[in-house]
């Protein structure tokens, strides 16, 4: 009998299941499930978005570790990607579900209308599908990483419920649709991987950090739309001005 936390694939093969880094994408997985209860039937979208964040966390630290012990696996691989899309792309669909039954709208309907946002899901699933098997996203990102498009979208039920925003079913349907969209789009989205701590190849990755944290530190929770919508511009603007310059790589 193999132990506990252990496949045998064929004689000689064996993959751990329960390891450290495992153990923080399954906290990962966790964390998105309960967000999604949370909004759905709790009610509790503030809740539900600080349990994105944390599940964002935890997806972090678990690449980080498994560097770190050099325990990187298929399986990791794989797992990292369920959970990914149950936190990042069933939990913010199921936010803007039950955000758009609370709001009213100029023309859209009540009830099974708001389903068109759970395209978010869908798209996020081909997002990382693409992820795991494009070799070139390491120093940048083809489409809009999944996370980002979570915290975008998440964080309009956090933005009603906590500010008193009036968000309309149009906005919320309208957030669903293009953030679907960025995230199978072709668009080049710089990766916030640091080349060293000095300056040069750093750049722009400094710069969009330190705009990020005067917006949060102005408005608060209300500044995480604007970060998303900034680092969306920021990719474009740096698309036009190296395909301009010839800058190569270099942020």
């Amino acid at each position: 009998m193999p132990p506990i936390g252990a496949i045998n694939f064929s004689p000689g093969m064996k993959i751990k299941l329960f390891t450290i880094p495992n153990l923080l994408t399954l906290a990962n997985l966790l964390c998105g499930s309960v967000a999604a209860v949370a909004a759905l039937v709790w009610g509790e979208l503030t809740l539900a978005f600080g349990l994105v964040v944390l599940a964002a966390v935890f997806d972090f630290f678990d690449g980080f570790v498994a560097r770190l012990l050099h325990q990187s696996s298929p399986i990791g691989l794989q797992l990292d990607s369920l959970a990914d899309d149950v936190s990042f792309g069933f939990a913010p669909a199921a936010v803007m579900f039950a955000l758009y039954g609370q709001m009213s709208g100029v023309w859209l309907p009540d009830g099974e209308a708001g389903l068109v946002v759970f395209l978010f899901t869908a798209c996020g699933a081909l997002r990382l599908a693409r992820f795991n098997i494009d070799d070139t996203q390491r120093t940048e990102f083809l489409g809009l990483p999944i996370p980002a498009a979570a915290m975008l979208c998440a964080s309009l039920g956090m933005l009603a419920e906590t500010y008193g925003m009036a968000i309309s079913r149009e906005v919320i349907v309208a957030a669903a649709l293009v953030a679907s969209w960025l995230m199978v789009s072709n668009l080049r989205m710089f990766a916030l991987k640091f080349h060293g701590f000095g300056w040069r190849g750093n750049g722009l990755r400094y710069g969009f950090l330190a705009a990020s944290a005067l917006l949060l530190a102005l408005l608060g929770g209300r500044a995480i739309p604007l970060v998303v919508v900034l680092y969306v511009l920021v990719s474009v603007a740096k698309r036009f001005v190296c395909s301009a310059t010839d800058c190569g790589q270099e942020g």
